[in-house]
């Protein structure tokens, strides 16, 4: 595999800033500490990092409503400091992306202030910016992901302003060429200082309709109205708009420019997913974009399968890139808890089973420790979207608390602050680093399958071909040569066992003789011959 595609098979571990570890002791997340705790990362194995947003920001969205697409914010560090990371962490073997968002700005960004302030200064056309209609009623029906119309009234200029998210991040204009422009100097600009490639935030709402049609309702059959408005109609002029994919060719001709870089992309999407992944992944587009199949509450081995083979067949030139948590989704280990036959088996066979999957692998911070959701009150929120939908969806916080580091610390070692901007609750401080076995913990775990990963190319690139099996056990050969078994219920399951397999790794109580015997969450990989 050449160095242009380390990529290929790779495994990238994102960290969320605000909550990796602080080292000023202001309850926040920082540089200084991410830079210091970048060992466990590398000991873990991994080929990446990925950091979610560290620029300027308001924070009305954690980090997400940029106020300076090219510069740190001062909570989190300085320039300098994002060096002096970027050169630690390539001292270390890992490369480092960053998080890019580009398809909407915070409300307190200096273009938008311009271009809120009149309708014929230099950036009036750098936002999305329309007319009421003769009842003053936005022009179209489009809906905000976080609720409620995508429109906005300004006073100003006596128009409405469009945001996908929340009403402090209005959307660029990308139909306007400087726009365009101005995102690929940004790129250029964190390429130059080192970084190894990009995720890409909302990657599929660059664009919209200039014509500003309707959204049809979406065909979907529902009983009962959505608790968003959002997933009420179907966004076919609000996002994946055909205008975008031109775009993406000229992002990764800038890309190509530079060696051995890579784009993964969010592609959002509830609608026909697979099918938009092979818009975006198409050759000349985006290297990959993680599919968020399996960030949901379906755990079984017919959906696991039907994921992989769907993607495979809806989009056979996309190279899959699969996470189970991020910083947007409950934590799996809550969402799937009632499959676990325990808390560390069920840790164990998820990770196996991530890092067995044919593609690249996503790692979300304190998956390694088998964190579970943490429980938050309604006075502990400060994500929008929990605040909003309480209590049918709690928000993002749950996700994203402080990563536990010793158990018996203040916060769990992340600070030494009095208060921290999120709660270290006690079933994480139980799962904090330091009280895992260093020999057979968890992180240990993580780091053998990694390992094993790493050393047989057929389970980076291999593709996968299944086995005939019963739920709850998932089986499949990765490039014909090393097979996987996996038992994703709680209670023992047997299945047939192929002839001349060498055993790589298995978990406790599973017996490979005549048949394969998995107790609950039982894990079984070897190699033939």
């Amino acid at each position: 595999m050449s160095d242009q595609e380390w990529w290929r098979g790779a495994v990238i571990y994102q960290i969320y800033p605000r909550s990796f570890q602080d080292d000023n002791a202001d309850g926040f997340g920082d540089l200084a500490g991410i830079t210091r705790r970048l060992p466990h990362v590398a000991d873990l194995g991994v080929e990446a990092i990925w950091l979610s947003p560290v620029f300027p920001s308001p924070m009305a969205d954690m980090g997400y409503d940029v106020s300076d697409h090219r510069d740190i914010d001062p909570s989190f560090g300085t320039l300098a400091e994002f060096d002096g990371l970027v050169a630690r962490a390539h001292g270390l073997g890992l490369r480092v992306l960053i998080d890019q968002v580009l398809s909407h700005s915070s409300d307190r960004h200096p273009f938008f202030t311009e271009s809120r302030a009149s309708r014929d200064n230099p950036r009036a056309d750098w936002y999305l910016w329309a007319d009421p209609k003769p009842d003053g009623m936005p022009p179209n029906n489009w809906q905000a992901v976080f609720g409620g119309p995508a429109w906005e009234w300004d006073v100003r200029r006596k128009q409405y302003y469009f945001h996908t998210f929340l009403k402090e991040q209005p959307d660029f204009d990308f139909n306007n060429g400087e726009v365009q422009a101005w995102a690929l100097d940004t790129l250029r600009f964190w390429l130059d200082r080192g970084v190894d490639g990009f995720r890409l935030d909302a990657v599929n709402h660059y664009l919209q309709d200039p014509h500003l049609r309707d959204n049809p309702v979406d065909w979907r059959e529902k009983t009962e109205p959505d608790y968003k408005t959002y997933e009420m109609q179907f966004p076919q002029f609000s996002k994946n708009r055909p205008e975008n994919l031109p775009f993406m060719e000229d992002m990764r001709a800038l890309l190509d420019s530079y060696d051995a870089r890579v784009f993964v992309g969010e592609v959002g999407e509830s609608h026909y997913p697979a099918e938009r992944l092979a818009d975006y992944t198409a050759p000349g587009r985006l290297h990959m974009a993680y599919t968020p199949e399996l960030m949901g509450e379906k755990f079984s081995a017919a959906h696991v399968r039907r994921q992989i083979e769907w993607l495979r067949q809806e989009a056979p030139d996309s190279w899959p890139c699969w996470a189970f948590s991020n910083h947007d989704v409950p934590r799996h280990m809550t969402r799937w808890a009632r499959f676990g036959q325990s808390e560390d088996a069920l840790a164990r066979l998820c990770a196996a089973l991530l890092l067995s999957l044919e593609g690249s692998v996503c790692l979300y911070q304190g998956e390694e420790l088998g964190l579970p959701q943490a429980d938050l009150d309604y006075h502990e929120l400060v994500d929008p979207e929990g605040r909003v939908f309480w209590p049918d969806n709690k928000g993002r916080d749950g996700s994203r608390t402080p990563m536990p580091w010793e158990g018996d610390a203040p916060h769990g070692g992340f600070s030494q602050a009095e208060e921290t901007w999120l709660p270290v609750k006690p079933p994480h401080l139980a799962r904090a680093l330091d009280r895992h076995d260093p020999e057979d913990g968890i992180p240990a775990f993580y780091a053998r399958m990694i390992a094993l990963r790493r050393a047989h190319p057929a389970l980076r690139t291999g593709q996968s071909t299944f086995a005939q099996t019963e739920e709850p056990v998932l089986a499949f050969w990765r490039g014909g040569t090393h097979f996987c078994a996996f038992n994703l219920g709680p209670d023992a399951a047997d299945a047939d066992l192929p002839d001349g397999l060498t055993p790589l790794l298995t978990t406790d109580g599973v017996a490979a003789g005549a048949s394969l015997h998995l107790p609950g969450n039982g894990v079984f990989i070897a190699q033939r011959g």
